[in-house]
């Protein structure tokens, strides 16, 4: 099992490291959401893989303010003609090139001549994620972390494995389940992220998450006042024999690692909705690498109480009795994590 698990770390190393790969020295890409001169750069980037080769950030300015603001003072200090300005631009030190054509013609090499010398932008971008982010990502997360589903369904894990009678296969069944859960989440949130980077929907995308956190969190509320009453926000009843039995086939540490990519399916209905929040600000307000961080950061918390349930069961708890705690503390879950979606998405909204 160790050696399954050091594999894994090496796959996950290599994973990361290809993202992290970028240079540190940014390259600007201010673009319009529908401009069609826009698209053709954006796709000559995606196709070519210039993204993750590049430190490339994007930045919309037809719909957001501080972007606009900065593309005009970038240009100011770099002393550009304000009568040559438009998009789609790119901003390497100072050197600005304005157009499809010529940005995509010898891009590479302009890149890499950039990147080589010590010419730099001494502006950055106004926008900060850190102050707004980062607080959004740890309480986006713990909501998640709190999430009843997942609970339930590592109780049920558990006590399946408990059932044969060895409890260190049970820790490391639990552990797998775990880390299966992280890897998949987080490889649909990279997934995610990068579909919505391309697509160029960033800024109204931004606002559809404010409001979808809003709405998340006045169903969760609603599950504290009215539980079972409605649209409720944990696996719908009708899945929940197909989970039982998947879950119930699992006897090794391996059978819950292959499980729980499977069973990630199960709980998106009532785990995505403060991911998709998540990932909709982390598009907006965060470049790629501190993109990625966050991400790691939301999933790492988000599995915590997995891992710690799984190591207090095999210390002594009872799978019964985890589930009785479960139940009991069942509304106030929802009621938490209803107070701090509604407080995420009253901030995107008003920001």
């Amino acid at each position: 099992m160790q050696k399954y698990m050091l594999a894994l770390s090496s796959l996950l190393f290599v994973f990361f490291a290809s993202f992290a790969q970028a240079s540190e020295k940014p390259i600007y890409f201010f673009y319009g959401t529908g401009c069609s001169h826009c698209a053709t750069v954006e796709k000559y980037f995606d196709d070519n893989g210039l993204y993750e080769k590049y430190n490339i950030e994007k930045l919309e300015v037809y719909q957001n303010r501080d972007n606009a603001v900065f593309y005009n003072k970038a240009l100011d200090d770099i002393g550009y003609p304000t009568d040559q300005r438009g998009v789609p631009t790119v901003v390497m030190g100072s050197t600005v090139v304005v157009g499809d054509v010529p940005i995509i013609e010898n891009f590479q090499q302009r890149a890499e001549n950039f990147l080589s010398s010590e010419d730099t932008l001494a502006l950055k971008p106004q926008t900060s994620s850190t102050n707004l982010t980062l607080p959004a990502v740890i309480g986006a997360s713990l909501v998640d972390a709190i999430n009843p589903c997942a609970f339930a369904v590592l109780i049920v894990l558990m006590g399946t494995v408990l059932a044969t009678g060895d409890k260190k296969k049970a820790l490391w069944s639990g552990l797998a389940f775990s880390g299966s859960i992280f890897i998949s989440y987080l490889l649909m949130g990279l997934g995610i992220y990068k579909a919505l980077g391309t697509a160029g929907i960033a800024s109204i995308f931004y606002r559809v998450v404010g409001w979808l956190a809003i709405a998340l969190g006045i169903l969760n509320l609603k599950d504290y006042f009215w539980y079972g009453k409605g649209v409720l926000m944990e696996v719908p009843l009708s899945w929940r024999p197909k989970l039982k039995k998947i879950i119930g086939s699992v006897t090794s540490p391996l059978g819950a690692f292959a499980v729980g990519f499977l069973v990630s399916l199960f709980l998106l209905p009532c785990t995505s909705g403060p991911y998709i929040v998540i990932l909709g600000m982390l598009v907006e307000k965060a470049q790629q690498f501190e993109a990625i961080s966050y991400l790691v950061l939301y999933n790492l918390i988000f599995v915590s109480p997995m891992v710690a349930i799984t190591i207090l069961v095999h210390k002594g708890l009872s799978a019964e009795k985890a589930e009785k705690i479960r139940q009991k503390n069942l509304k106030n879950l929802h009621l938490i994590a209803g107070i701090i979606l509604l407080a995420m998405g009253a901030l995107v909204l008003k920001g």
